[in-house]
């Protein structure tokens, strides 16, 4: 079937922000008592917040402590880390090069709904976009696919197989993959290519610029969606 959209997660894939996430996390959840090594929660960003406590803290100490917790990182990123992220280069540069192509873009984060606009100033996308979900739109966070399943629904109730996710974590292939999305991964986040090979990335680029340099090569260029490596 053609290839109707693009759908881009955020952190990691288009701003380069996981470091200053995993930062944040481990601040707020240090400051509750919870001293959990910086690389161990590193690999939990990607994932909503209730996904990542879930993966770091007992049940009890989510239901004591979760919501508190939450709400304090929440502040911490955006006043203390926030004002640190940059976007990739070249991602409108490749956003417009989609949009010549045909193809509508969207972006799909488990962010809160008060960062999305931040994002799209940085990375000089706004204009570009034809539809955003995060995680506050939606119950569960990646890698539960709703985020993903959401999206599709606010393109026009597109079929699965008429996008592309594409996104830095082993998290945004799994919950593509469970809505029905081939996901194209990009190395920017810091995961390893191994982890976003298994987890069902039929492509793999260093970052958006490469994706825009490689772009006659990447799926996104083709009709019949074969995988490739660049």
């Amino acid at each position: 079937m053609t290839l109707r959209a693009v759908i881009f997660d955020i952190d990691g894939t288009l701003i380069d922000s996981v470091d200053l996430h995993a930062e944040a996390w481990r601040e707020a959840l240090l400051h509750f008592g919870h001293d959990i090594p910086y690389e161990k929660v590193r690999w939990q960003i990607g994932k909503g917040g209730d996904q990542l406590m879930a993966a770091l803290l007992t049940k009890g100490e989510r239901e004591r402590q979760g919501e508190e917790i939450e709400r304090y990182r929440s502040q911490l990123f955006k006043e203390k880390y926030l004002p640190k992220a940059m976007a990739f280069p070249q991602v409108r540069d490749l956003f417009k090069r989609l949009k010549a192509s045909g193809l509508r873009v969207a972006l799909a984060s488990s962010c809160k709904a008060d960062e999305m606009p931040v994002y799209e100033r940085l990375a000089n996308i706004k204009d570009l976009v034809d539809g955003k979900t995060c995680g506050d739109d939606v119950d569960r966070s990646k890698p539960e696919p709703d985020i993903f399943e959401a999206m599709l629904r606010r393109l026009g109730e597109l079929q699965p197989d008429q996008a592309i996710a594409v996104g830095d974590t082993p998290y945004d292939a799994e919950a593509a993959g469970k809505a029905g999305l081939r996901t194209i991964g990009v190395l920017s986040g810091g995961f390893p290519e191994e982890a976003l090979r298994k987890a069902g990335c039929m492509a793999i680029y260093r970052d958006p610029a490469d994706m825009l340099k490689n772009y006659a090569r990447t799926p996104l260029s083709r009709t019949d969606q074969q995988s490739s490596h660049e």
